[in-house]
């Protein structure tokens, strides 16, 4: 873009975005510090679905980190020197951070769907469930359920985040032309440089691989328990099946609400910016704005699904807002080791 002052926020951008993640910041700190708190208590953290639901808490607690610096962004950005001070931290810990953590919560909650659909590998008397295949992909989704394999996945995940956040915060550093646009919020901010589109484009490929691994293992677990369903009467196991089901289907809910629309929409971004047309960079800008933000309010939300996800969760949540008396606290502890027994059992 040869026009630098193109480029001008209307009151969506400086009034609403703000507002939005001013709402989203309190909502998402609270409720993942409280998620955090009551597995820290409560969650038996030697099962692999706490494994990587502590490292999802993590990731959310980073993206939510991340708000006020993008809402004061928004909010004055377009008056900001582009070499200030707050341009550099809006950029590098407000958008940056909060892109590469959004890639991690991606990553976390297509292993925990694999995780999910990899239970039902688990012996079930003599014979294996036949959900799962015997072959080298199934030995391959067994490891998901494996403690010390979620250990090493997410902290292989983690280190990959740290290089990527590294490189493009020196690369931005080493490469900032302060006096090519008058403010902090212009287009290359906004739309990146080549690596930084080039990594877009990869990191874009990755959520699809994604979403069509969870769309698969959806799909499959569908196909099996309606086979089943037509030749056997739906015994325990089988209610565990659909249990594994509806967790299966709320991930891929999640990524389809608010990851898939920022991400068909980013090819599209890309290849309409080589048009020098103000207005049509303006709104183009502003749409992926407002998709970013959809996608970072899964952070904000995320309690509310590991209630749908997680029954531990939900009897801890629930303890913490009734009475306990002396007496009924041994009896409460005994459910709740009851209940890691359970799902030990059926995990």
């Amino acid at each position: 873009m040869n026009n630098s002052s193109c480029l001008q926020p209307s009151p969506a951008t400086t009034v609403a975005l703000p507002i939005i993640y001013s709402c989203l910041l309190p909502a998402g700190i609270l409720g993942n510090l409280l998620a955090a708190w009551i597995f820290s208590r409560e969650a038996p953290t030697r099962r692999t679905q706490y494994i990587y639901l502590a490292n999802l808490v993590t990731a959310n607690l980073l993206v939510c980190s991340t708000m006020p610096f993008l809402a004061a962004y928004f909010a004055g950005g377009h008056r900001w020197p582009p070499g200030s001070l707050a341009c550099r931290v809006a950029h590098h810990l407000g958008a940056l951070v909060m892109h590469v953590s959004m890639y991690v919560t991606i990553a976390i909650l297509c292993s925990i769907a694999l995780s999910q659909y990899a239970t039902l590998s688990k012996n079930r008397g003599t014979q294996p469930s036949p959900a799962l295949p015997g072959n080298f992909h199934g030995c391959l989704l067994q490891r998901f359920r494996r403690p010390k394999f979620a250990k090493y996945f997410c902290v292989v995940i983690w280190l990959i985040v740290l290089c990527i956040t590294a490189t493009a915060i020196t690369y931005n550093v080493q490469n900032s032309a302060a006096g090519e646009f008058p403010t902090c919020y212009n287009i290359r901010v906004e739309a990146g440089e080549r690596p930084a589109k080039i990594a877009g484009s990869l990191a874009t490929v990755c959520f699809f691989l994604s979403f069509m691994i969870v769309l698969w293992s959806y799909y499959s677990l569908t196909r099996h328990l309606s086979r089943i369903q037509k030749n056997t009467c739906i015994g325990e196991k089988h209610l565990i099946y659909r249990r594994v089901k509806r967790n299966i289907l709320v991930i891929q809910i999640i990524l389809t609400v608010c990851f898939l629309p920022y991400h068909i929409f980013r090819p599209i971004f890309y290849v309409l910016l080589t048009d020098n047309d103000c207005p049509r960079l303006n709104y183009l800008v502003e749409i992926k704005n407002f998709l970013t933000c959809l996608a970072a309010a899964k952070s904000s939300l995320d309690p509310i699904i590991t209630l749908l996800l997680d029954k531990t969760f939900k009897k801890s949540l629930y303890g913490l807002f009734t009475k306990t008396t002396p007496e009924n606290q041994k009896h409460n502890n005994g459910i709740f080791a009851e209940i890691g027994r359970n799902m030990e059992r059926y995990s």
